[in-house]
């Protein structure tokens, strides 16, 4: 639970791990090397949760990147498709996941909230775009290092570059507030279930009736 409270190392984490899973990987990844599936040491339950989140992302923003090539195929794009369509089910799955580590952790520890009001965001779902920010701001910072592009579109990318700096910074405070006021039992945690239909062959008409 401390890694959720410690700002600037959440955000180290989320940046070396990018950086280091490209220089890994390689910048253009094969289809058919995706997903990638990592093993991650460590005790932290907390901390191996938020990473699995950062991968399923790592993961999503390559295979959106091959989903948009125009010299694909039909049959190349509609199994790029169907990857996106998974991992995006198991990103979901990791955001709560989160966020039902916090609530395990709350009830043994007997926080008990003074209110019933909670955060209309969980704090699953603060990391989720946190980790997506984080890759956003490596992608941005390799646009300004370009040798094969005009001045303008360096100056473009560097502007924007400085947005998603800054809208990290404000995110990672307010995942910071937020959990801060969990934990004193101002706000009530609670666990916001997707539940998501349409892979589920029990409830996506499309495949039961099949």
């Amino acid at each position: 639970m401390e890694i959720l409270k410690d700002s600037e190392k959440l955000i180290k984490i989320f940046d070396e791990n990018i950086k280091k899973w490209h220089e890994i990987d390689g910048e253009d990844i094969p289809f058919e090397n995706l997903p990638i599936r990592r093993e991650i040491e460590s005790d932290d339950k907390f901390l191996k949760s938020i990473i699995d989140i950062l991968e399923a992302n790592y993961n999503l923003w390559h295979l959106e990147d091959l989903a948009r090539d125009p010299d694909a195929n039909d049959s190349t794009i509609a199994n790029v498709k169907r990857k996106i369509d998974k991992e995006n089910q198991l990103r979901n799955d990791r955001i709560e996941n989160l966020d039902i580590l916090i609530d395990n952790f709350l009830k043994r520890n007997k926080i008990i909230p003074k209110t019933e009001i909670s955060n209309s965001e969980t704090p699953g779902s603060i990391v989720d775009r946190l980790t997506i920010l984080s890759l956003k701001i490596y992608h941005m910072k390799q646009q300004t290092e370009r040798d094969d592009v005009d001045e303008n579109h360096i100056i473009t990318c560097k502007n924007k570059l400085k947005i998603l700096h800054l809208q990290r910074d404000d995110l990672i405070g307010a995942l910071k507030i937020l959990i801060n006021e969990i934990l004193s039992g101002e706000k009530k945690h609670k666990i916001y279930y997707q539940f998501k239909m349409y892979n589920n062959p029990a409830l996506n008409p499309i495949l039961y009736k099949k």
